[in-house]
């Protein structure tokens, strides 16, 4: 017997609900739907967008920022820049533990710095390349001192670069710490089933545990954009992050749900094998001609409507067009086939070319690449899809053992976040292995003004060598889209696209 395709999804969303179901979720446990799994749970290893939404909960920073991208304390309550910019003195919350009973203090800050800076797997380093020495200067209170004027770092610290985890715990598990997290945050970790649950217990001595309505968090990936709604419409999940644009009439359309957005810091796109490894050595990693076919090959605003209905914005920047950081002088691109065409020609290659694309095994990625597909192809660019599990890929990219991969970035508060590490030699997730001294000297200026204007005008240079280059291509900017079970309350949205608990509730 053959079974239709509708048979067969229903079949799939009740086999997935009743799976759920076996484990229901408590009043006390909040039960988010992921749209991929976490890579390693250690903040100095760690890459991936949704890991960063598990740290949310498990691991605090020295800084967070507002929904306006202001930045505000968290394990730091004050900050301050000597008057030259090469020293950031900050004081330090008190009363704080990790979750192994290790105090937090200065002394356990400079253990962090100490180790994002010199660990070997560390991809913290260019991050932090700036800070020269820490200088303990009381129980609590820290002083860095820097190589030189750093615009960034606060925004470092913000991010990955600022999340403390126990010193303790860290020695005694070194490259295995992501194994059994131990940091500061409201929750501790529990437990792990790869790509099934990540399991995080309430923090009892947490600092500001009045803020904490939930007695567990579990985090579930499920990459099927269909079956994460069909779960939270189901009660087997309690929220959902990145709804696809497509199901967003239907969710709103159910009074069970609420939904919230937020317009996304970062971007998606293609990044090229440039020099990383035998797999660079390439025509597509060689000849930049290639690279700029395809951009011409593709129309942005098309995929747009098609994959996500107008709901996002097209791209061909690491930064959205309605950023102060964007240059208009590259605007995004009209299609060009004959002009990609003609560029095929030149490099040598008239009657076409081959390029593979992995791609995560998620419903979103595998659409947008379906689209651009048919639109390469009618301009001789012949694209095989390899889909992945988004953590595979991301290892195979980072060993070099891809040709391009369909990626993105979730966005950084400052420019540099989205552009230093992915573009300078040697940047910690510069997978193409790109380098170019002009763009090294242009990103490394940009970081060491405080003046926006100044720093534009190295954005901008450096923008004109990359729009050339193209080591990796911008395609979109998305929308963060949340879907929410309608009993859920205080939760706030973030440019971020992070989930932060504190005084979130659920009624019932």
């Amino acid at each position: 017997m053959t079974l239709s395709k509708s048979t067969l999804l229903a079949a799939l969303l009740g086999a997935t609900a009743l799976g759920l179901g076996a484990n229901a979720a408590s009043a006390a446990d909040l039960r988010i739907a992921l749209q991929s799994d976490a890579d390693v749970l250690d903040p100095d290893q760690s890459r991936t967008f949704v890991g960063r939404i598990v740290y949310t909960a498990l691991c605090d920073k020295l800084v967070d920022i507002t929904p306006d991208l202001e930045f505000i304390p968290q394990l730091a309550t004050e900050w301050e820049y000597s008057e030259d910019g090469t020293a950031l003195t900050m004081k330090l919350r008190e009363g704080v533990v990790f979750h192994d009973g290790t105090p937090f203090n200065a002394e356990a800050v400079a253990a962090n710095i100490e180790r994002s800076k010199t660990m070997e797997e560390s991809r913290r380093k260019s991050e932090l390349k700036s800070v020269e020495s820490t200088e303990v200067l009381g129980e609590y209170e820290i002083k860095f001192n820097l190589t030189g004027p750093d615009a960034t770092l606060l925004a470092q610290f913000a991010d990955r670069s600022g999340m403390m985890v126990s010193p303790t715990a860290a020695a005694e598990a070194g490259a295995d710490f992501g194994l059994n997290p131990v940091c500061s945050g409201p929750f501790s970790f529990a437990e792990r089933v790869a790509q099934d649950r990540i399991v995080l217990n309430k923090f009892a001595d947490y600092w500001n545990a009045g803020e904490i309505n939930f007695d567990s968090v579990t985090y579930l990936p499920i990459p099927d954009t269909t079956v994460r709604l069909a779960n939270l419409q189901s009660g087997d999940v309690d929220m959902i992050e990145r709804l696809a644009a497509t199901d967003l009439g239907q969710a709103k359309g159910d009074d069970g749900i609420q939904v919230e957005s937020a317009v996304s810091l970062g971007y998606q796109g293609i990044t090229f094998n440039v020099a990383n490894g035998e797999k660079g050595d390439n025509p597509w990693g060689n000849d930049k001609r290639l690279r700029q076919a395809l951009n011409y090959a593709i129309d942005r605003e098309a995929i747009n409507q098609v994959v996500f209905d107008g709901a996002f914005a097209a791209g061909n920047q690491p930064v959205p067009p309605n950023s102060p950081w964007y240059n208009a002088n590259h605007t995004v691109p009209a299609r060009d086939v004959e002009k990609a065409k003609a560029l095929l020609a030149e490099a040598g290659f008239p009657d076409g070319i081959d390029l593979e694309v992995q791609v995560p095994n998620t419903t979103v990625p595998l659409q947008l690449m379906q689209v651009v597909q048919a639109m390469a192809a009618e301009a001789g660019i012949n694209i095989t899809i390899t889909s992945k599990e988004f953590a595979t890929l991301l290892s195979d990219q980072s060993a070099g053992d891809y040709q391009a991969s369909q990626i993105g970035w979730s966005g950084r508060v400052d420019p540099d976040g989205n552009n230093h590490q992915f573009v300078t030699t040697g940047g910690g997730i510069n997978d193409s292995k790109y380098s170019n001294p002009d763009v090294d000297r242009l990103m490394n200026e940009a970081r060491v003004s405080t003046d926006p204007a100044v720093r534009k005008v190295a954005y901008d240079a450096a923008r004109d060598i990359l729009a050339e280059d193209l080591p990796r291509m911008v395609i979109y900017h998305q929308t963060w889209i949340w879907a929410l079970d309608s009993g859920i309350s205080g939760f706030v949205p973030y440019p971020d696209g992070m989930i932060r608990l504190e005084g979130m509730k659920k009624d019932g």
